[in-house]
């Protein structure tokens, strides 16, 4: 169909009732189908939403200006929020509709508010009168439409919400089904995929019902072009890496807690919660993982020259830590005797006893095999006094190797030490570079599988198995003080019986970066869906040093998974490209500096106004823009053909509208699907 010049433009007007922040509508103003040498012209002639933010971002995403009204009739309204309504308030009606859209509509979609039907809300809750109001403004929408343009219909009517609508809402669908026939409409209800449609990253199933005019709309609708997913990687991918200030404040990775950070590196890429029930604990203690500092360190850092090597370039910051600045010197010290540092048997006989006897300059050490109860260690040098056991005499020599004088000190203070970036080891596995301060405070830890024999009096952060006793709870009973935590084998708001489809809704799921994300609801949390992803990309954090955090500190952090990425919440601003609310390549590029690839942005994009908790429920209740562009393709290819009065074309795309088919022939206004409208 498309060939030959452009010789006619159709202008096709299009409404947008409950329109959110217009992801829908920016993905119609996209769409230009053509069929000969006719192209249409989407152009956004309004939308509705009683959401004043959302209306603000509508009107500055579509370059229409949206319109705020409550759709509710009065008992409605008082059924949902549980009072009258202010006395300035006023019930919507038709003419407000048609005030709002103008005289001709050509499309309208329609994107009812979903929580009445959505899976995260148990069934007893969504026969409640709340949500039954909710449910019934759905009804009450379509109605206005209609009514609208009764005396010039709109040709297709789109009405697209959750796919529970089909099972919950059944009675609901029977009726607006019944409402579009009355107004002479063919009806056709199904379900769709926007990710299939729109070439997006995450499976987005709704259902999708499709009202076609038989009288202005003779052709057949056919289904839209399908495309493959995509992996979330090649969305966000061309995003900056999250924290990056140049991408705004809708990139922000939030501060999490500790706790929920080491919950996300343990998930395997593409798994949920569930698979943290697979990791050992032995003692409340992880048996095959432990976490230790990412230690980043130069190219042959601590690296060693053998003698007869050429060394590299000396720096101004040569030291062995920075890269190869240590040497393999084969040559003796001719003062030192040979027997320096020598340790004579116990049964041999000392050499000669010179003024100078030390361990340095010759045998002057002995391998005593006395047990230390016989042995006469008056002082107990380096002796460690208990906590609560009382001191010795303090005396004016009182150092460590003098006698018992330092203490198991069993607080842990002071200022932090490591960055904030930690890696998980498992045990079998060879540790990071050992540094300079070494230690667990400024190096490696490990976690050892070999608890028995070893005398352990500690119990910090233990966890006490359901089924056992606790230990004594004393004023400063916390997880970091002893035994204080259990293993409850009753996960909150995961396995409760009235939040029906929470214990399979992938709650601290973790998406592979090739892989596909599913739909992204207005609630998108790394503990209520798989809303974090493997991002393999190197990250970079500029803060102060610290130590490993409490379980309950909130932090910003990078623990590199055992699969070498890092496991993150999605930001704000992922959601939004994945909804395809925008196109991350017209937004950002990168720029190849000397400083190496640097990133750069044409526009900022953020919404306006809202808490981020709000911009991520606009998003998630948007339909996505490049879906809709899909949709808006082949709605325009019939209307152009309607205009040309052809009333039948082929096509190897199945029919969306098949009972459009039926329709050609037989006079769907019959009895059975009469409805009084003004009822």
């Amino acid at each position: 169909m498309h060939h030959g010049a452009i010789t006619r433009v159709r202008e096709i007007r299009h409404a947008h009732l409950f329109c959110g922040i217009g992801g829908g509508a920016r993905g119609f103003n996209k769409a230009s189908p053509r069929v000969g040498n006719t192209l249409a012209r989407f152009v956004c002639v309004g939308g509705i939403d009683v959401d004043a933010g959302a209306i603000r971002n509508f009107s500055r995403i579509t370059g229409c200006q949206g319109t705020v009204m409550d759709l509710f009739d009065r008992e409605q309204y008082m059924m949902w929020h549980g009072r009258e309504p202010a006395n300035d308030w006023q019930e919507a009606i038709p003419a407000d509709i048609r005030k709002a859209f103008g005289p001709v509509v050509d499309v309208a979609f329609l994107s009812a508010p979903c929580k009445g039907f959505s899976g995260l809300l148990s069934a007893a809750q969504s026969k409640t009168d709340k949500y039954q109001a909710l449910n019934r403004l759905t009804l009450r929408g379509v109605w206005l439409m209609l009514e609208a343009y009764k005396d010039n219909p709109i040709p297709v009517i789109l009405f697209e919400n959750v796919p529970r609508i089909l099972t919950r809402g059944k009675w609901l669908l029977d009726q607006i089904t019944a409402l579009f026939r009355a107004y002479g409409y063919s009806v056709n209800l199904d379900t769709h995929d926007c990710g299939v449609i729109g070439n997006l990253a995450q499976s987005r199933k709704r259902a999708l019902l499709i009202a076609r005019h038989i009288e202005k709309v003779p052709p057949f609708i056919y289904q839209p072009r399908e495309h493959r997913l995509r992996g979330v990687g090649e969305v966000i991918g061309k995003l900056p890496l999250p924290g990056d200030p140049i991408a705004g404040a809708m990139h922000r990775v939030p501060a999490l807690q500790w706790k929920t950070w080491l919950r996300l590196a343990l998930v395997p890429a593409g798994k949920d919660w569930r698979a943290l029930n697979e990791l050992s604990v032995v003692d409340g203690n992880l048996r095959d993982f432990g976490v230790v500092p990412e230690m980043p360190l130069r190219e042959n850092a601590l690296g060693v020259n053998a003698w007869a090597d050429t060394a590299p370039v000396i720096t101004t910051h040569r030291a062995p830590g920075q890269g190869r600045f240590s040497v393999a010197d084969p040559r003796v010290d001719t003062r030192w005797n040979a027997d320096v540092l020598g340790v004579r048997e116990w049964q041999k006989h000392t050499g000669t006893v010179a003024g100078r006897s030390s361990s340095t300059n010759g045998a002057y050490s002995v391998a005593d095999p006395r047990p230390p109860a016989s042995a006469n260690q008056t002082y107990h040098q380096y002796g460690v006094n208990e906590w609560d056991k009382n001191a010795g005499t303090v005396s004016g020599q009182s150092l460590p190797g003098g006698g018992a004088h330092s203490i198991a000190d069993p607080r842990i203070a002071g200022k932090p030490r490591f960055n904030n970036v930690f890696r998980i080891v498992p045990f079998d596995q060879a540790s990071p570079a050992v540094a300079g301060p070494g230690g667990p405070a400024g190096g490696v830890a490990v976690a050892d599988p070999r608890p028995e024999g070893k005398g352990y009096t500690t119990t910090k952060y233990k966890v006490t198995p359901y089924d056992r006793s606790t230990r004594a709870v004393i004023g400063a009973s916390t997880t970091g003080d002893g035994a204080f935590a259990v293993a409850d084998p009753r996960p909150a708001c995961l396995n409760r019986p009235d939040r029906e489809g929470y214990s399979t809704q992938g709650h601290y799921g973790v998406t592979a970066w090739h892989q596909t994300s599913r739909a992204i609801p207005a609630y998108a949390k790394n503990n209520n869906g798989s809303w974090s992803v493997a991002d393999p990309r190197e990250a970079v954090f500029d803060s102060d040093p610290i130590t490993l955090p409490k379980p309950d500190d909130r932090l910003t952090c990078r623990i590199i998974a055992t699969d070498g990425t890092w496991h993150r919440p999605f930001t704000t601003l992922d959601l939004g490209a994945l909804q395809s609310l925008f196109d991350p390549e017209e937004i950002f590029f990168q720029e190849t500096t000397e400083q190496g690839d640097i990133w750069r942005c044409h526009t900022p994009f953020d919404l306006i106004e809202g808490s981020d908790v709000t911009k991520r429920e606009w998003i998630g209740n948007m339909v996505p823009g490049a879906a809709a562009t899909g949709m808006a393709e082949t709605i325009g290819e019939s209307l152009i053909l309607a205009d040309m009065g052809e009333s039948f074309f082929l096509s190897s795309r199945e029919i969306w509208a098949k009972p459009g088919a039926l329709a050609l022939s037989v006079n769907n206004d019959q009895a059975a699907f009469a409805l009084d409208a003004s009822a």
